[in-house]
């Protein structure tokens, strides 16, 4: 079980600070402290359940991603609740963010105001930002690509959770039948700051990780892992983990999703939106005869009123 830990004002204010000085070092509140039994959560008062939650869950998020990556959570995190969205969002400087991670210093912030607001939920924010410390603490040294973390991130937690998203995930196919998929070497380094192109980005993230595993098992993208942590740059990982190049890689899973998405399925995937598309109109035509005919009944009523002549 986990325990409070009292402290004064100033220690948990200069705590604070050293942990997100890198994020805001502007940034001061008053923090408190609760130990869970392998993780610490700094968090505002107020929100005291959310911390405890966190404390709760964590041992079970931590089981669970060892027993995915195989690698163990060998180090104390520490997640940071923030209460109020503007106030996170000064830390984050971005208004889609909800949580990001710190890994030099094992650090998770999450804006607690967000969380339980679909589709976001404390577990999954803490298991896909854990899930980045992970990668980045056996990694070290080494150049993960952007739209690797990203993907297996989000394909540990199961979506989008570390940034605000419509409920609809349509940007992947609106840009394949547009031709307007970003290429992933261009999502390399860093994605793009515009808020539909960084949705984007995300999507096609979590889409490639999805068809590698789908394609080459979960033990190839391990094995791709593995590999640069013994060394080899990315894309000499993913050859000797899958035994394909890059931009095989690449080729097959557009294709792969070009063939899946067909005008068809699109189609399909949106026929309640087309079936009330097509509702309207016809209401809407329906409604243009009434007038017309009411219209034509009215020039009968007045021609046969007319004086003869």
């Amino acid at each position: 079980m986990f325990r409070l830990l009292l402290s004064t004002k100033c220690f948990i204010s200069i705590l604070v600070v050293f942990f997100i000085s890198d994020v805001n070092p502007l940034y001061a509140e008053e923090f408190s402290v609760l130990e869970g039994e392998s993780v610490t959560i700094l968090y505002e008062t107020p929100i005291r359940a959310g911390a405890q939650e966190a404390a709760k869950i964590y041992p079970v998020i931590e089981r669970d991603l060892e027993a995915v990556l195989r690698w163990p959570v060998d180090f104390r995190p520490t997640v940071l609740l923030v209460k109020e969205s503007s106030t996170f969002q000064r830390m984050a400087r971005s208004p889609l963010v909800v949580a990001f991670a710190v890994p030099d210093k094992n650090l998770m912030v999450i804006d607690h105001s967000k969380m339980g607001v679909d589709p976001f939920t404390l577990e999954g924010t803490m298991k896909h930002e854990l899930c980045h410390l992970v990668l980045h603490r056996h990694l070290r040294g080494r150049d993960i690509p952007k739209w690797l973390d990203e993907g297996i991130a989000q394909w540990v937690s199961g979506g989008i959770i570390e940034i605000m998203r419509s409920r609809k995930e349509t940007r992947l196919t609106q840009a394949t039948l547009g031709r307007r998929i970003i290429p992933v070497r261009a999502l390399t380094e860093r994605f793009p700051g515009d808020r539909e192109a960084l949705l984007l980005a995300y999507e096609e993230s979590r889409s490639l990780v999805a068809y590698m595993i789908d394609k080459h098992g979960l033990d190839g993208v391990l094995k791709i892992l593995a590999s640069m942590r013994e060394g080899y740059d990315w894309e000499a990982a993913i050859f000797k983990g899958i035994s394909v190049s890059f931009e095989e890689l690449e080729a097959d899973w557009l294709h792969h999703i070009r063939k899946r998405l067909t005008w068809l399925s699109y189609i399909i995937n949106h026929l309640y939106e087309i079936l009330f598309f097509l509702g309207a109109v016809i209401t809407m035509y329906a409604a243009f005869r009434v007038f017309l005919r009411k219209r034509a009944y009215m020039r009968d009523m007045e021609d046969d009123d007319a004086p003869f002549h």
